[in-house]
């Protein structure tokens, strides 16, 4: 008997297969820095988890409305328009398992087989397993270093739109670079998507995970909010990683089609969860707040002990909680010619785990840098310095 063909179409979260090498030479008794996966060692607030206990209690625990209890609808529709300057109703808005299931929600809806979706490489390595396992064509746009990060390689984007595009998608604070568009840059992309009417996926996991200036929606532009879908989730902001909660903003006609495939694929998202999320929302934000306050000290301090190494140089993003920094010289320092390998030799002589370039999409033509990403949402800043300083000290050897 054998399996579906369209399963070899699929890929995988391959910052799980990092964790699956880290947990290996952990569990021979080694100590591991887990830099690698992008989750949060901190506790999701008191008064979060505490709603959620009083709706089991209160027997919140059956089916609910598949695009979502009205409350919680209306309390996204309220919050995520305010931040972003646009005026949201509770239909637009559609309840998900978490952000993940936005992107399939957003495929499945808008994209036919054989359609092109442009999407952002190195990026989230879901957005290319969701396009190819549905029968669509995944074409990657790339970024260019700047003195700031990274940025859009707006040339490219557009040389690549053609008759069977159908879509872009746009993550902003992005994961895995942490690189944060310009208002131009987001204009730019704005206006590729109007002149060749594509849709957009605007993937915000991070739109406040941000430590200064603040954060804009391509969303909110003049003509963009008919075309575009936002994609929400708790898991950053309020430390709720495993508790499956994001949302989807989309056009009206967009939600109805989301809220029908929510019905088949899971019924509804978890009643009692759902209520967590509306606390979550209206309720005391001081637990957030430290949340942001506890990541920013991590972030200074992973940036500042990885641009003391030699070989090693990283800009300091604004927001998300990546840094991906360029690590050429550094495996030039250690005669390492190839990244898989410069990541296991770190991790057997330091201890330090983390993705590389590599786990982010296939290698683009004219990339000549090496890059790995460090995630610092899931170590104490003393945990930071020990790792880190282990792998300095190994650098330097």
């Amino acid at each position: 008997m054998e399996l579906a063909g369209r399963l070899d179409r699929l890929g995988t979260e391959t910052a799980f297969a990092v964790s699956q090498a880290a947990a290996q030479w952990a569990a021979q008794g080694h100590q591991v820095y887990p830099f690698h996966l992008g989750d949060i060692d901190l506790p999701t607030p008191q008064n979060i988890v505490e709603a959620m206990d009083k709706a089991i209690a209160d027997g919140l625990t059956g089916y609910c409305p598949a695009a979502g209890i009205p409350l919680l609808r209306e309390a996204l529709a309220d919050d995520i328009g305010a931040k972003r300057g646009m005026t949201i109703g509770p239909d637009q808005v559609t309840v998900h398992p978490g952000g993940k299931p936005v992107i399939n929600r957003f495929i499945q809806a808008l994209m036919d087989p054989a359609d092109e979706v442009l999407y952002p490489n190195p990026g989230y390595p879901i957005y290319e397993s969701q396009i190819e396992y549905f029968g669509g064509v995944a074409r990657p746009y790339r970024y260019i270093p700047t003195d700031d990060g990274f940025a859009i390689d707006l040339g490219q984007l557009e040389s690549m739109i053609g008759p069977k595009t159908k879509a872009i998608i746009f993550n902003d604070l992005q994961n895995p670079m942490g690189a944060e568009s310009t208002e131009a840059e987001r204009r730019a992309i704005a206006e590729l998507a109007l002149r060749h009417n594509l849709w957009v996926l605007s993937d915000e996991a991070y739109f406040e995970m941000r430590y200064s200036g603040s954060s804009h929606s391509i969303a909110a532009l003049p003509g963009m909010a008919e075309r575009t879908v936002i994609l929400y989730t708790f898991s950053k902001k309020f430390a709720m990683t495993g508790w499956r909660l994001g949302c989807a903003v989309a056009p009206r006609k967009v939600s109805e089609a989301f809220a029908k495939l929510n019905i088949n694929d899971e019924s509804c998202t978890a009643h009692f969860v759902q209520r967590a999320g509306v606390e979550a929302i209206r309720g005391d934000q001081s637990g957030p707040r430290a949340i942001l306050a506890e990541l920013e000290a991590r972030r200074d301090a992973t940036a500042e002990l990885l641009n003391s190494m030699a070989g090693i140089s990283v800009a300091k993003p604004n927001a998300t909680f990546y840094l991906f920094p360029d690590v050429t010289g550094a495996m030039a320092v250690k005669g390492i010619k190839e990244l898989p390998d410069f990541a296991t030799e770190a991790l057997h002589a330091t201890g330090v785990s983390f993705c590389t370039r590599l786990h982010f999409g296939r290698p683009q033509p004219g990339e000549d840098r090496s890059h790995a990403r460090f995630a610092y949402s899931g170590l104490p800043v003393a945990d930071i310095q020990e790792g880190l300083g282990r792998l300095k000290a190994w650098l330097e050897m």
